[in-house]
């Protein structure tokens, strides 16, 4: 035992990191990457209603074929979309993992291996897997890099940047400027501290402020009765156009999000709500469904469908009606006339294709 007792001094001694050493400092820094591209634009108001439309939106889909893609994998999913342009899951027995980070190998530009980071409560794992045991879904793709899918907010960089922009602006004016508050002139004090009385201006709000006078009569008198005039010292937002620079970056957003930007002003009525619910299912979350159902079919087995316009009624429900109404009395008269109506509703694109 006393000739091993020299292996003791080559023992390598482990060393975990702290709290506030290296693993802090990597965790910050994949903090935007994991909630967003940008970090950004992502925290306002604006941006987060369109992300908790497309989640939502997501979470209501009817699925058809599987049974792994319950409610909470397609709101994570929903999510995930909206502010990272992709989504990837593990697919391990009858339920799907999300991962919070990952890393992808291809051939021909399509990945053929993954390196995923699983979170855990106790801390994340990471597993290597093969591309037909990931779920891996993309929206705004660059064809220089198919492989990865871009948010809408990274694809409206100049947007995003204006509406942080003008809304950080309007926060330190809100916090710091003096509004509300009047500057009224009093004679002149010699004992007055100028420069104290202009440092208090700040941040005061509503509140009569005095200021030593310069005008004074030619003989020394008293000050004359226009200089006692109070001034505002409310900043004039009007002339920088405020409201119509926040209202234009605020549309664009949510155009960037598939949602119709009218669906945030306060004179909207509810056919317009409804033909923006409309035209956000159909042109924005209807197609992606659409690509996690060929991507599901191909993962998991067997013919996967996914409806996300049947859950979401985004259909008009009075002119559907009405369009049922006159189908059938459509039909009722070419079959009372002998006339055969497949030709007529193929025409419309009615008519069953199989």
């Amino acid at each position: 035992m006393f000739e091993f007792k020299w292996l003791k001094r080559f023992q390598k001694i482990e060393k975990r990191s702290a709290g506030s050493g290296f693993t802090a400092e990597i965790i910050q820094a994949r903090e935007a990457y994991i909630s967003g591209r940008r970090g950004i634009a992502e925290l306002t108001a604006t941006a987060q209603s369109c992300v908790s439309l497309w989640e939502n939106g997501f979470t209501l889909a009817d699925v058809d074929g599987t049974d792994m893609l319950d409610r909470r994998a397609l709101a994570l999913l929903g999510r995930s979309l909206a502010l990272r342009g992709e989504s990837v899951f593990l697919i391990r027995d009858d339920m799907l993992v999300p991962c919070s980070d990952w890393d992808l190998r291809t051939r021909y530009g399509r990945p053929t291996a993954y390196r995923v980071s699983i979170p855990e409560a106790g801390g994340g794992t990471t597993e290597t897997a093969l591309a037909g045991e990931v779920l891996h879904l993309r929206t705004g793709a660059d064809p220089a890099a198919p492989y990865y899918g871009t948010a809408p907010l990274k694809r409206a960089n100049l947007t995003a940047g204006m509406l942080n922009a003008v809304e950080s602006a309007l926060a330190e004016v809100f916090e710091n400027a003096p509004i509300g508050s009047q500057v009224v002139p009093m004679p002149e004090s010699p004992d007055t501290d100028n420069s104290k009385l202009s440092r208090s201006f700040r941040g005061q709000r509503g509140r009569v402020l005095l200021r030593e006078s310069v005008q004074v009569s030619a003989a020394g008198g008293p000050a004359p009765v226009s200089d006692w005039k109070p001034a505002s010292l409310s900043p004039d937002l009007e002339k920088s156009m405020t409201k119509e620079t926040l209202d234009a970056a605020r549309d664009t957003v949510a155009m960037a999000f598939g949602v119709l930007p009218a669906m945030f002003s306060s004179a909207t009525t509810g056919p317009l709500i409804r033909e923006g619910q409309r035209h956000l299912a159909q042109w924005t979350l209807q197609p992606i469904g659409a690509l996690l159902a060929e991507e599901a079919s191909d993962k998991l087995g067997g013919t996967v469908t996914i409806d996300l316009m049947t859950p979401l009624q985004a259909f008009d429900a009075g002119g559907s009606a009405r369009a049922f109404a006159t189908l059938i009395q459509g039909l009722a008269m070419a079959k009372e006339a002998g006339v055969d109506p497949k030709p007529a509703l193929a025409l419309l694109d009615w008519a069953d294709k199989e």
